[in-house]
């Protein structure tokens, strides 16, 4: 309690003139008071305000083209920031649907998670309670926003946004409309706000609010979360990169593993479950790596390869250990030869970032292998990398990546968005 109280007390100092709050600090203290009354709020409530949302989003794809068209206009980016950027009509029904998603599933708050009965006759049971006061900080995905406000309406929680200056626009027509639907179920609109412009002061000023936001979640580039990781004062979910490998193991089914690599790399290199680097193994190297290549040289695909890769195909371009430790976001791929599902992890351990990994192989023995042996947050056999996302993982959606060893990993869906209380339950007793 105290140590909320000098949170609290820290924010206040946060003042304009000694008095006026700055705008995040308002706005999370708003946001703290909605929290309590959609809380309290019966499923059937949330839930309405998800369908209204998704009514509005439709309702408001118009205005919210125009105001995505305003954003890429001003944009300098390159072609896979400008990707995550864009919003199309198909984008704009896939956040409707989403919302819808995230209604039908089981309300996550007020779960009794484990419940048990002492000698004494007193009974436990532990309760899934919302967070509280969620700060999202996002840049180019403006769909993020959407996503983020439905898991938190969802699961009880109020939602301060923040997105970047690159999609300001977009951020705001759908913000306005998700407090439609809020509106619409008669909860309060402060469970769901937005930052009132691009300043780089709100974000400092979420980083700091502690006693008012009780989780931080930056969606976005590595410096953006590498600065909430070192500076945030409330506890963050994140991940800085997403260095995902594919392994073709020895035993894999040629086709299935062109097929799963192709779409692992290809098919959005801007998101952080692409496929970034290729392992072989040398066994079926020399047969399959060509036609691997030349499938996503096809699509545009471009390569950096170790020795024994080049080997084999000479006229790739030779990589670096910075190749392996990079992050691409891009249509590049590096590709190493390796002897064996050991020598893969060893390769994962090394320059992985516990995001995702894959492996393609019929050989159920060294699948299983491969699953225990990473410490990443999510393992796939015989799948491409990007079914990492919440809503192929049956969530609605997601709002974030974790890959941290607490509360939660992989992505963040309804149920990691929230608690536990515990409440014990007697017929008067008292201890001796």
């Amino acid at each position: 309690m105290k140590a909320q109280e000098d949170g609290q007390q820290g924010m206040a100092q946060q003042t304009v003139s000694g008095a006026v709050p700055r705008p995040m600090v308002a706005l999370a203290r708003r946001a703290r008071l909605a929290s309590r009354t959609l809380a309290q709020s019966p499923s059937s409530a949330r839930d309405r305000a998800l369908w209204a949302a998704a009514v509005a989003i439709r309702k408001a794809r118009p205005a919210i083209l125009e105001a995505n068209a305003k954003d890429l206009e001003a944009s300098t980016a390159g072609d896979a920031f400008r990707d995550r950027l864009t919003l199309t009509p198909e984008r704009v029904e896939a956040m409707a649907v989403g919302l819808e998603e995230m209604a039908d599933l089981p309300d996550p708050v007020g779960r009794i998670l484990e419940e048990w009965t002492r000698p004494n006759g007193l009974r436990f049971r532990r309760v899934a309670t919302p967070v509280g006061v969620i700060g999202v900080i996002y840049e180019s995905r403006p769909n993020v926003g959407a996503d983020a406000a439905g898991l938190c309406i969802k699961s009880g929680n109020a939602v301060l946004l923040r997105g970047g200056s690159e999609s300001l626009h977009s951020a705001r027509a759908i913000h306005a409309a998700i407090q439609a639907g809020l509106s619409a179920a008669d909860l309060p609109e402060d469970a769901v706000l937005i930052a009132p412009d691009a300043d780089r002061v709100h974000v400092a000023d979420m980083l700091g609010a502690s006693g008012l936001v009780d989780l931080l979640i930056p969606r976005g580039g590595r410096s953006l979360v590498e600065r909430v990781q070192q500076e945030a004062r409330v506890p963050v979910l994140a991940h800085a990169d997403g260095l995902c490998h594919t392994y073709v193991h020895s035993a894999a089914d040629p086709g299935m593993a062109r097929r799963i690599v192709l779409n692992a790399k290809m098919r959005r290199v801007g998101i952080c479950g692409a496929t970034e680097t290729l392992l072989i193994d040398a066994a079926i190297a020399a047969s399959l790596l060509p036609n691997i290549v030349s499938d996503l040289a096809e699509f545009g695909c471009t390569f950096r390869a170790d020795a024994q890769a080049r080997a084999i195909m000479p006229d790739l371009p030779a990589a670096t250990p910075q190749d392996f430790a990079t992050e691409w976001l891009d249509a590049v791929l590096n590709i190493a030869v390796v002897d064996g599902v050991d020598e893969a992890l060893d390769h994962i351990q090394k320059y992985g970032s516990s995001h995702t990994e894959a492996i393609v192989t019929s050989d159920e023995a060294v699948a299983t292998r491969f699953l225990n042996g990473t410490d990443s947050a999510v393992v796939m056999w015989n799948a491409s990398t990007q079914f990492c996302d919440g809503g192929e993982f049956g969530f609605g959606a997601e709002i974030g990546i974790a890959t941290g060893r607490f509360h939660a990993r992989g992505p963040v869906g309804v149920e990691q968005l929230t608690t536990f209380r515990y409440e014990v339950i007697g017929t008067g007793q008292v201890r001796t």
